[in-house]
């Protein structure tokens, strides 16, 4: 068997390697010549613990390689992003694009399946995309939608373990789907149709994004009340029935902080609670930065000079490299803004360069600062001794003091 996946990003590259190494001949197909390189020496271009060395095996045995243009194969999968247009509309259009590029390579059995993030009815526009451009294919294909659920830092394990939905345009693409994927993931696989795939991903994600709205708006009223926040959660979840998430910067991410507006776009009326929880966690990431703003003026007024800053983290969750959504790269970007001649230090361990931010080792920038906004809880942070010496504004809960 032979696939063809459509897009090596932090999706893609993890599934391609893990369905290469079951056996599968794998073909990953990037627009990005640099990712198709180091792809065929083996090395990965994201941060995601233990793929490397699988990438390596994979190579070498020759059951993976990249290319910039896709293949003939019995499985085509579509891993790209899906961005957003205007105000917060999902762009299906690289999705479209992917499978624009397929599709002359269809034939008769082969299987087509998109597991990039899409709003809903997404699988049965592509299908009628194919069957306009390849009537003859009509009834001798096999379509489903078969979103991933995966945590980055763990992709390796989930990908195998964690359950999936596999929804086809008919039942027998979605026996076919599960055929496939049955061949690398351990999880079990349940039966449905497209349309509802395609909302289980985006509810699943939508949730998550209420429950932490709540964690993140408990947070606001704690601030102004002067409670102790995680005191307070940690008592709460003493309830035999309550659950509460911790709070945070804000949500980041391409999931979370992304897929609520696959929905309130498509059902704006419908969608009343999703929405504003949206808001709630953009807003905090926007309060955050006030915060540390605020600490600002008020350490220039006491102490007749301005201070170090060091804003520690710029992922959008521990331990990875991934910024994209990032609350605490908007927020260091808000305050570097609003003061263009502050001494501000910019840490993130996970990431050697970045293009705009220049870095600081955590340590050095510790050590140095008048002020610490802590806003992603990496696992180096956590090893730092509390200074009293110093103003500090955890807004990811690694010393949990009001």
């Amino acid at each position: 068997m032979k696939a063809c996946f459509m897009g090596l990003g932090y999706i893609g590259l993890p599934t391609a390697i893990i369905a290469a190494g079951n056996g599968i001949d794998v073909v990953g197909v990037d627009i990005n010549p640099q990712v198709v390189d180091m792809t065929n020496k083996g090395q990965i271009h994201i941060v995601e613990p233990g793929l490397q060395e699988l990438c390596q095996q994979v190579v070498v045995s020759g059951h993976l390689k990249a290319s910039v243009k896709p293949e003939v194969s019995d499985v085509y999968l579509i891993v790209v992003p899906t961005p957003f247009k205007g105000n917060h509309e999902p762009d299906i259009s690289y999705v479209e694009t992917a499978t624009r590029s397929v599709i002359p390579l269809l034939k008769e059995n082969d299987l087509f399946i998109i597991e990039s993030t899409s709003p809903v009815g997404t699988t049965n526009k592509m299908t009628e995309l194919i069957f306009t451009l390849r009537p003859e294919l009509k009834g001798k294909i096999y379509i489903a939608y078969c979103p991933e659920r995966v945590l980055p830092g763990n992709v390796i394990y989930e990908l195998v373990h964690n359950d999936r939905v596999i929804g086809g345009i008919d039942p027998a693409s979605t026996e076919k789907a599960i055929k496939f994927y049955s061949r690398f993931v351990k999880g079990t696989l349940h039966k449905t149709n497209a349309k509802t795939a395609e909302m289980c991903k985006l509810t699943e994600n939508s949730s998550r994004d209420v429950q932490i709205a709540f964690a993140n708006e408990l947070s606001l009223i704690c601030d102004k009340a002067g409670i102790n926040v995680w005191e307070l959660v940690e008592l709460a979840n003493k309830h035999p029935r309550v659950n509460i998430l911790q709070p945070g910067a804000g949500v980041g991410g391409h999931c979370i902080a992304v897929d609520p507006y696959f929905i309130t776009a498509e059902f704006p009326y419908e969608s009343q609670l999703i929405a504003k929880a949206r808001e709630i966690n953009n807003y905090k990431a926007f309060w955050c930065a006030e915060k540390i703003e605020n600490a600002m003026l008020r350490f220039e007024l006491k102490h007749h000079r301005k201070p170090i800053v060091a804003m520690m983290g710029l992922a959008f969750k521990p331990n990875i490299d991934d910024l994209r959504e990032s609350p605490a790269k908007y927020i260091t970007t808000k305050v570097m803004q609003g003061h263009n001649n502050a001494d501000i230090l910019v840490v993130e361990p996970n990431v050697e360069i970045h293009k705009v931010f220049k870095l600081t080792d955590y340590k050095e920038a510790y050590e140095k600062a008048d002020i610490v906004a802590l806003m992603v809880a990496h696992k180096e942070f956590k090893e730092l001794p509390y200074r009293e010496d110093k103003v500090i504004l955890d807004f990811c809960g690694i010393f949990k003091k009001a």
